[in-house]
């Protein structure tokens, strides 16, 4: 398959994680199936749920790892050798607790700020050399010992916050596609409710 780019989500599956912090990789490669009406399959010998799309005449595979979320580089490494994606048509979206809730941030590569699933993918392609996309859920009171943050849901105040978030992540990544990394990195990379970027957001 030419041309081949992937979008993976991370998160844990089951019902009982699936509205936590922790799967906001899994929420927005959700939106993304949703807006693209792509139909979600298990692919087994990938340890992966996916879906296929054709955007822009690229051929698109958005994949959430049913691995949880410690062994993500298992399914990721598989589907991209298997796909032949090269790195610069990789990218992991990955829920981010250093960043606040209500900012994203798209990197070209960089380390796993000590986030286990990216840790798992580095790990599984022997680099840092690919994208990722982080999405703020923020610590409470500055707390070091994050787990039952990460792992517990988002507020009811914090719902409407949430879905902007989802909508900004998935208008990155539609740019990224359509115009490369640099280009969504400028526009939309911040605080999602930032008034100076929102004349820009399509």
């Amino acid at each position: 398959m030419e041309d081949c780019h992937l979008i993976v989500g991370l998160g844990n599956p089951g019902a009982e994680y699936a509205q936590t912090r922790h799967n906001a990789g899994f929420r927005v490669v959700e939106r993304l199936a949703e807006r693209w009406q792509a139909d979600w399959s298990d692919a087994r010998k990938f340890r992966s749920r996916v879906a296929k799309v054709s955007r822009d005449d690229k051929r698109v595979l958005l994949c959430e790892p049913l691995t949880f979320m410690n062994a993500s580089g298992e399914a990721v490494g598989s589907l991209a050798e298997f796909y032949r994606v090269t790195l610069d048509r990789l990218v992991v979206v990955v829920d981010d607790a250093d960043l606040p809730l209500g900012e994203i941030r798209l990197r070209m590569r960089g380390g796993s700020g000590g986030h286990h699933g990216l840790e798992s993918i580095e790990q599984r392609l022997g680099t840092q050399e690919f994208a990722r996309l982080r999405v703020g859920i923020g610590r409470r009171n500055g707390a070091r010992e994050i787990t039952g943050h990460v792992l517990g849901r988002f507020g009811s105040t914090e719902t409407v916050l949430v879905d902007k978030v989802l909508t900004a992540a998935c208008d990155q990544l539609d740019c990224w596609l359509r115009a490369g990394i640099q280009k969504a990195m400028n526009q939309f990379n911040g605080v999602v409710d930032d008034p100076d970027n929102e004349g820009q957001k399509q």
